[in-house]
This record gives structure tokens, C-alpha cells and sequence, in this order.
């Protein structure tokens, strides 16, 4: 083993190659412009793990995320993230927080939704309630396709997506963090949010 290695540890990719052999997924190298990512199927659905970048002008931030596309015909949207010092400003300020009935669940995390009933019956599985706090820093979302500069979804697809800041090599979060997308999925597909066939769309 190199002294770098010794010093750092694996490297991303070698972290990444093993999730892939994990899960069952694949790892495909990165190419100019497009980082390197792990793609792996849940039924019908495309996992996608990788990483971008967002420049302020003085400094380049780096992200990982993931993301699965999925067929979402009554447009279900919500958005689970920790508590913290801005967010309670912000309930204080009027700011959505739907407590879904479950604590200490809904004193860490603020749960935001287009449908009260249906963020409740996505959150009374303990074990999505589970694998979200598992994630020291989290932000899960149900989101519309991804912009000028992404992939465009056809109607009535969305993406359930992930992000945090900094890239994450830690390959016990990375199979709790699949395994999540996994359960909201299946979840999902059981409140009758989401159809579990092919979206047909590749991110």
C-alpha cells in the first residue's frame, strides 16, 4: 500500500467499486465534463450515485448526491431535512413543518410536503424513519426534473434526490443511503404516490 493511501485511506473510487459490488450495481468511470458514478436497479428504477460541483467565483463546492427517477402521476412532492438553528427561525417565520406522528422523528427533522396524508403514511414506516436519521446530514427530496443545465423528465416523472456537501467515502453510509432510496421507493409505490415501472428517463 502507497504512504498516501496509508495516510488518506481509500480513495473515492475504490469506495464506490466496492458499493457497486455490494449492491449489485455497476461503477462507470468518469469522462471530460461527467464524473464517475454507481448505477444500480430496484425493481424498475435506476439508482444513480456521483458527484457535482457548484463554483461561487472564489471557491468550487463539492456535492454527492443521488438520484432516481420515477413515474409520480399525482405530482406527490416533499422534502425531509435535520433540524437546526435556521430552520427553527424559519418555523417561527411560518415555515411548513408536518409532524408526521412519530417522535423523536419529528423533533430532528423538518418534513415539508404537498399532501399531509400521504408524507404520514411515507414516515409510518419505521424503517425509512430509521435509515433518515442514520444520515448525520441529509437532504431528501421528491423534485421536478433538473433544470436548464440537467436532465429534462417527461410529464408526470419526477426524481427522488439526495445531496450533501463534500464527497461522502464512507461505504456503510453509502448502502444505508441506497437502502433508503429503496424503502421511500417501494414506500412510495405502496401509499400509491408512485407506479413502479420504467420512467424510461436515464440521469
Amino acid at each position: 500500500m502507497s504512504p498516501l493511501r496509508q495516510f488518506f485511506g481509500p480513495s473515492r473510487k475504490d469506495i464506490w467499486r466496492q458499493l457497486s459490488a455490494d449492491i449489485g450495481g455497476r461503477y462507470v468511470d468518469g469522462k471530460l465534463f461527467k464524473a464517475s458514478k454507481v448505477e444500480a436497479s430496484h425493481g424498475e428504477w435506476i439508482v444513480t450515485l456521483d458527484t457535482y460541483a457548484v463554483s461561487t467565483g472564489k471557491v468550487t463546492i463539492v456535492y454527492t448526491r443521488m438520484r432516481a427517477p420515477f413515474m409520480n402521476p399525482g405530482g406527490f412532492r416533499f422534502t425531509v431535512y435535520r433540524h437546526g438553528l435556521f430552520s427553527d427561525m424559519a418555523k417561527w417565520l411560518g415555515m411548513q413543518d408536518v409532524q408526521v406522528g412519530f417522535e423523536p422523528f419529528d423533533s430532528d427533522f423538518i418534513v415539508k410536503g404537498t399532501d399531509e396524508t400521504l408524507l404520514r403514511a411515507l414516515f409510518s414506516k419505521q424503517k425509512i424513519r430509521d435509515l433518515v436519521a442514520a444520515q448525520k446530514d441529509i437532504h431528501l427530496a421528491v423534485k421536478d426534473d433538473e433544470g436548464w443545465f440537467g436532465t429534462k423528465f417527461p410529464e408526470g416523472v419526477d426524481e427522488l434526490y439526495f445531496n450533501v456537501v463534500g464527497v461522502i467515502k464512507d461505504l456503510d453510509r453509502l448502502k444505508l443511503l441506497y437502502d433508503l432510496f429503496a424503502e421511500t421507493l417501494d414506500q412510495l409505490c405502496e401509499t400509491g404516490s408512485a407506479y413502479a415501472g420504467n420512467p424510461n428517463v436515464k440521469v
